[in-house]
């Protein structure tokens, strides 16, 4: 489908071009053609920096954005994927070798800081191409030493900065540290790094970054994910914000509201770095299993520590004991569904959010099984009016979240439905709705209005960006090529 944007924008070009046939003028366009980063085809202008202004370079990622360029015939398509998937390595990396080790420094885009979930998810879809680039290799490396550097310096912090510069959240009523840009806890900043350097061993059968740094820091991942079942106490952290958000503080003195401790682990921040309502995220309590679980294999396999993969082992299973008993509650539409958020008392709040890990999303982390008819229930609910923060308008629909507040989709949780698809149909226009709602700038933001596509939030949201480049990548490598050239 053309949209009246395309439309004008191609004709404007065309009428363009017939005014610039003479040959001074049609050199200067020339001339200008080779300045920008890359090159106008079918009207459309990449905007990728200009290469030297790259902060990396993979020759494998750029084979990969040729040969699939080659097979999307939506030039649409064709653009925001070239545009999206180098987004991170484009815009946001900083890698460097430091004492003989590689070290990377990843921000999340307009954010200047690293988030340890973030980081992790951006440099995901190139670990797969490692073993043609050993450049590439040494820079995913570098994200997993950082992230094992960060853990160490707090293992409560889900952000970090570059330096010692001062953070603008520095004076927020918690430990904070230098080095860290903010510290809310959520369980998925410990998950991410582990299921980074669990794909990056699996993909490359690299074992040099298990060394005694990483070892220290998974034990602080153990002993966090202990503390914060509040079996015994509430455990260390604590925090509150001068804020008129509601969202991002904490109630209760800054413990947040009590839980019944039945087994699972406290989240007081979710993905989106709103507060919980419910102390135990479910999303991230199974994804946090799923993590146990590949700690577990790599002190098997690699390390050879029995005693610390016993550890993960025990409590992967607390945990999934706990979650099936607590946290999936009977729906009078939809049968048994898990919820978003539980206590333990027996309260549960149904809904989902756009933010990876989300209800949702649990198939692409493999934490469940797509066909688990539980996942399978929750999916139908939460893309339904029945989840609170499901908005469908004139330009798209899908999930939000109060991050943003109402009548925002966000583009993750359209990328998420079509991983999670077992339907052509349902991908197909999860892809048609992506490809219609970049608001005329070729780029993925995390939210876009459901009835206007040119009012969004974040203009450069590197995560999103690359994620819509995995999606595409992951299509055509499942042989949807006609699917992607019939939207």
């Amino acid at each position: 489908m053309v949209t009246r944007r395309d439309f004008i924008k191609k004709s404007g070009l065309a009428i363009a071009a017939a005014a610039m046939s003479s040959s001074p003028l049609k050199a200067m366009m020339d001339i200008r053609k080779k300045e920008v980063a890359g090159t106008m085809e079918n009207g459309y202008i990449s905007n990728r920096p200009k290469p030297e202004a790259r902060h990396f370079t993979s020759r494998a990622v750029e084979e990969v954005i040729a040969d699939t360029k080659k097979k999307l015939k939506d030039p649409k398509l064709a653009w925001m994927f070239e545009n999206c998937f180098p987004n991170t390595l484009d815009t946001t990396v900083d890698f460097r070798m430091e004492n003989g080790r590689p070290d990377t420094f990843v921000i999340t885009g307009d954010i200047n800081a690293m988030w340890l979930r973030d980081s992790g998810a951006q440099v995901w879809p190139y670990v797969a191409l490692c073993k043609r680039d050993e450049q590439l290799r040494l820079l995913i490396a570098g994200v997993i030493n950082r992230q094992t550097k960060c853990i160490q310096l707090d293992r409560y912090a889900n952000a970090f900065t570059h330096g010692a510069e001062a953070s603008e959240w520095a004076k927020d009523y918690t430990d904070m540290k230098p080095f860290v840009h903010e510290r809310k806890w959520e369980i998925d900043s410990l998950c991410y790094p582990v299921r980074l350097a669990y794909h990056y061993w699996k993909t490359t059968g690299d074992t040099s970054i298990f060394d005694a740094e990483w070892k220290k820091s998974m034990a602080l991942v153990l002993q966090t994910f202990r503390e914060q079942q509040r079996k015994e106490n509430k455990g260390p952290y604590r925090f509150q914000r001068n804020t008129p958000r509601a969202s991002d503080t904490l109630n209760v003195d800054g413990w947040n509201n009590p839980v019944n401790p039945v087994g699972m682990i406290v989240s007081c921040f979710r993905p989106s770095d709103d507060a919980t309502i419910f102390g135990f995220l479910v999303p991230s309590n199974l994804f946090a299993i799923r993590s146990l679980r590949q700690l577990e294999e790599i002190s098997r396999e690699v390390t050879g520590d029995i005693v610390f993969a016993g550890a993960c082992k025990e409590l992967a299973d607390e945990v999934q004991a706990a979650v099936h008993k607590y946290a999936v509650v009977n729906h009078p539409k939809y049968g048994k569904i898990y919820a978003f958020e539980v206590d333990g008392y027996g309260s549960a709040y149904l809904m989902d959010d756009a933010n990876v890990p989300s209800l949702l999303a649990l198939p692409y982390l493999e934490a469940v099984s797509a066909n688990d008819p539980v996942y399978q229930n929750t999916r139908r609910f939460i893309w339904s009016p029945d989840n609170p923060f499901f908005f469908k308008g004139k330009a798209g629909e899908g999930i939000g979240g109060p991050h943003i507040g109402y009548d925002m989709v966000w583009p993750m949780s359209l990328i998420m439905r079509a991983f999670t698809s077992r339907e052509d149909d349902e991908i197909r226009q999860c892809v048609r709705m992506l490809r219609d709602n970049d608001g005329g700038t070729g780029f993925m933001h995390e939210s876009f209005h459901k009835d206007h596509a040119d009012k969004f939030t974040r203009k450069w949201f590197a995560w999103a960006n690359t994620l819509f480049g995995e999606l595409i990548v992951h299509l055509v490598n499942e042989k949807k090529i006609s699917l992607l050239n019939n939207l």
